[in-house]
């Protein structure tokens, strides 16, 4: 089975856990059985090998979660980078590409394409082999899955399908409707439209070649700021008149807001906390190294990290987007591919950061232009390089950096280490990479 799992979103909704560059799907609130937690994109990435382990799952997604995904799933996972926004059309088409000309899947093998963060359970997965089996018959150009409705939800579009058989030929498409609206579609047997979908990858290569004028996925990704914006849905689906629908009747939960997402948890508290007697369904969700403590509180969310303290009504939190907007804030926290920051400090001319390192893993080799760095060492061992100089380093070793020298260090276990940047033009876009020599 081809998974493309579509992982976009900024971090407005969820704040203050995430940010421009760590989404939702990012979060590690779901519990495992060892009592340890997971982020949504590694628990659909879980569920989806538990079904079928030798699935191709490819990640569609912008440069900036490119590290958080190779931080929390490895480095063999498949990403269809784009090199920016152009909406989900451009998207897939660059995905579907990348499966074609870089991993050489043939065109006539059929694909799935789904959200990256819904809340489900394993027979969701099950009806995503079901979708790819569906596909593969060729009897539709697109085979979407249609969610049985629980209620008339207006954050969906509809699906109005010719019967009510399990598989079935699509009639219409409606658009997010509001509640009354919703409760009419759903007696004439409509079916919530969760962008899932699978199609034969020749099927939407040739769409994109017809709208797009690219040789191969290099050319694509190339041009890619080139592109127009468009959905899938406006650039193919709602064009295409040979489309079937696939029920499904499982669990599916869209935790796209601090109220949502708190009904998918387990726990009521997640890391230092601590709720009294007189509280009723409020959460604490905390990142930071100091407890909280809640009193007599009633549908009350509490969330803190490096980016800020949340405190809001269960229902209120939906609304935080636009208060979230205002707030002009550098980012404090950021999962990368060779381990994670956490800023703790920040002056006039100096910032500290904790950076925490996976063993085997190195930052590039880079330098500032203007800052000088030092690095205290505070746990774990490895190896600097400084100009091309090697220096082993342990715990309590101290290596000072001049602006403009080159810099780089290499982790033999876990290795974390308190980094003190100094300078009066303390910014991202002063850095440059090499190529590391030997």
């Amino acid at each position: 089975m081809n998974i493309v799992l579509l992982s976009g979103g900024s971090g407005k909704r969820l704040w203050p856990l995430s940010n421009d560059i760590r989404s939702k799907q990012f979060i590690k609130i779901f519990k495992k059985e060892d009592n340890s937690y997971e982020s949504m994109v590694q628990r659909v990435y879980r569920q989806i090998k538990n079904v079928d382990n030798n699935a191709t799952v490819t990640i569609a997604t912008s440069k900036a979660q490119v590290s958080a995904i190779n931080n929390q799933l490895g480095e063999n996972v498949g990403i269809s980078i784009e090199p920016c926004r152009r909406d989900t059309f451009p998207a897939i088409a660059l995905a579907t590409a990348y499966l074609v000309d870089v991993m050489e899947i043939d065109p006539e093998e059929s694909v799935v394409v789904c959200p990256v963060d819904p809340y489900v359970e394993q027979d969701y997965f099950e009806a995503l082999k079901e979708l790819s089996n569906q596909a593969d018959k060729g009897e539709a150009n697109l085979v979407l899955m249609g969610i049985e409705p629980t209620h008339p939800s207006e954050k969906f579009g509809y699906i109005i399908p010719k019967d009510a058989q399990k598989v079935s030929m699509v009639s219409t498409f409606k658009e997010k409707p509001n509640s009354e609206v919703a409760n009419e579609y759903i007696k004439q047997g409509a079916l919530w439209n969760g962008g899932v979908f699978a199609y034969k990858l020749k099927y939407v290569l040739n769409k994109a070649h017809e709208l797009i004028d690219f040789v191969d996925y290099q050319d694509l990704y190339d041009k890619y700021d080139t592109l127009t914006k468009i959905s899938f849905d406006y650039a193919v689906v709602e064009k295409e008149e040979n489309i079937q629908v696939v029920r499904f009747s499982g669990q599916w939960k869209d935790l796209g807001t601090w109220n949502t997402l708190t009904e998918a948890m387990e726990d009521k508290i997640i890391g230092k906390g601590i709720l009294n007697e007189e509280c009723v369904d409020v959460h604490i969700i905390n990142e930071m190294d100091v407890p909280i403590l809640a009193m007599g509180l009633h549908d009350v969310i509490i969330s803190a990290s490096q980016e800020g303290i949340l405190v809001s009504d269960r229902e209120q939190s939906s609304f935080i987007k636009p208060y979230v907007d205002k707030i002009d804030q550098q980012i404090m926290f950021a999962e990368k591919s060779w381990g994670n920051f956490k800023v703790l400090d920040v002056e006039k001319e100096s910032m500290t950061v904790k950076i925490t390192l996976k063993p085997g893993h190195s930052m590039n080799y880079h330098s500032h232009k203007n800052r000088d760095e030092v690095w205290v060492a505070i746990s774990g061992s490895g190896k600097t390089v400084v100009d091309g100089m090697e220096q082993h380093v342990s715990t309590g070793d101290v290596v000072t950096m001049s602006a403009g020298c080159r810099h780089t260090i290499i982790a033999e276990t876990e290795l974390s280490l308190i980094e003190v940047q100094l300078g009066k033009e303390i910014t991202v876009e002063d850095k440059q990479k090499f190529e590391l020599e030997g």
